[in-house]
Formats: structure tokens, C-alpha cells, sequence
């Protein structure tokens, strides 16, 4: 029985996601993500013009859902400012892992895509989680913040449930950036 085009769709971008996880955007062909897939490479060319593509389309909901968090919290100052960053962003990379693994691990390609906008919701993030402050010392803890939480929230492991994960992981952001929380 065919697969419906959304569905051919799905499956091409999850053997994608997949697939760049463990070789990475470069190390993985279109005809690699056909294969995996189930298709020609033909079907695919038919449903994503290129990897760029699949790798925007991949990335996007990620990059918006940042985005939504930066335009959730713009209106809030010090420490209610920089809680709110830390949960949303936990809950962000616990709910995007393979997405932002994908992001990190690639960040010098993904910032020369211009509709991802990678930088600018990394600089709004960081500016966020650093309570808009310029201090070296909070800018500092930020960056430590920006990456432990995905570095975490990507490792293959189980450290323990997602529940106590996120917990932890909020509770150890809110401590680098010394804010203890309301």
C-alpha cells in the first residue's frame, strides 16, 4: 500500500533527523535519507528540493518555539525574567533533544542559513537567561546555562526520568546564574 505524501514527508524528515544525528548534515547524503526512508531518491527530490531543506524543515518548529519563548518573556525584568527563560528553555530541549543536538553540534553550518535566524534567537536567548545584564559574570553563566542544559538534555544516557531531569536541570541553571528561584 502507498504512503500518503504527508506521510512519505514524516518519514523522510525523521530518517533525516536520524540520520544526521549519527553522521552528521555533511556525512549524510539525499541518497542515504532515501534509503533509510524507503524511497527513490526521485520521492524525495519530489517532496524537499535539497538537504537544506530537510534540514530547515527539520530545525524550524525548534527555532520557532525558541522564538515564541523570547516573545513570551520580553515584557519581564530580573530574576521573573530569568526563571522563566530557564523552565522554558528546559522544557524546550527536553522536547526538541535530537533538534538542538542537531543545531549545537552543527552551529557554524546552521548560522549561515538565513531563515533559521540561528544567531539572533541565541543572542536573544542568552540575553534573556542573563537577565539583559552586560556583567562578563552573567553573560559568562549564561553561555555555561545555554550549553549544559543541551548538552544534558541530549546525552544518550538516561541520567533519570524526564520529570526528575527537568527538575535538576532547572534547579542546577538557576544556581549558575545565581538566581535562586520565587
Amino acid at each position: 500500500m502507498a504512503r500518503s505524501a504527508s506521510a512519505m514527508r514524516g518519514q523522510i524528515l525523521e530518517s533525516a533527523l536520524r540520520l544526521f544525528a549519527v553522521h552528521g548534515f555533511r556525512g549524510t547524503s539525499l541518497q542515504d535519507i532515501a534509503s533509510d526512508a524507503g524511497c527513490s531518491k526521485a520521492s524525495l527530490l519530489y517532496h524537499f528540493a535539497s538537504k537544506e531543506t530537510i534540514l530547515t524543515e527539520l530545525l524550524t518548529p525548534a527555532r520557532d518555539a525558541v522564538a515564541t519563548l523570547l516573545d513570551r518573556v520580553a515584557g519581564l525584568e530580573g530574576g521573573r525574567l530569568v526563571e522563566e527563560t530557564v523552565v522554558g528553555y528546559v522544557d524546550l530541549a527536553l522536547r526538541w533533544r535530537r533538534e538542538i543536538q542537531l543545531l549545537f553540534d552543527h552551529i557554524a553550518e546552521m548560522s549561515c542559513h538565513a531563515e533559521l535566524d540561528v544567531m539572533e534567537v541565541a543572542d536573544g536567548l542568552l540575553d534573556a537567561l542573563a537577565g539583559r545584564s552586560q556583567q562578563a559574570s552573567a553573560r559568562v553563566a549564561a553561555w555555561m546555562v545555554l550549553g549544559a542544559v543541551f548538552i544534558t538534555s541530549a546525552a544518550d544516557h538516561e541520567v533519570a526520568p524526564d520529570e526528575v531531569l527537568r527538575a535538576e536541570m532547572i534547579r542546577s541553571a538557576l544556581r549558575t546564574l545565581d538566581h535562586t528561584p520565587s
